[in-house]
């Protein structure tokens, strides 16, 4: 067990999220926190007709995916991402990794690797 805690962002298109749902409870993830959000990164926008008017569209469908680690590698998570959130095209994502302080369980109060544990 490697102790430190680790947040993995990744913000991505909405494709294959339940197949790569799948793979990281392979691997032992067994918890996150998932939004829609737009976004606008190099692609070009696009046109979308609403209420019989054209509007150019610059922001993206996206998922925000956010994970914490402490057991589980975190190369291991960006592995799985890479093999499943990748067509190859521009607006795949990105990958956000950042260092912890401390997780805090707001019902138990347990605190970091703890804190993480699922328990009833």
């Amino acid at each position: 067990m490697s102790g430190i805690l680790t947040k993995i962002e990744i913000i991505t298109r909405p494709i294959q999220f339940e197949q790569f749902k799948a793979e990281l409870a392979k691997i032992g993830v067994s918890g996150m926190t998932v939004s829609e959000v737009k976004g606008t990164g190099l692609q070009k926008s696009y046109v979308e007709t609403y209420r019989g008017r054209n509007r150019e569209m610059s922001l993206h469908d996206r998922m925000k995916i956010e994970i914490v680690v402490c057991e589980v590698p975190v190369q291991d998570v960006v592995d799985v991402a890479r093999k499943f959130l990748s067509t190859g095209k521009p607006g795949d994502g990105k990958i956000f990794i950042y260092e912890l302080a401390n997780v805090v369980n707001i019902r138990t109060g347990k605190e970091g690797h703890d804190a993480l544990k699922n328990d009833i």
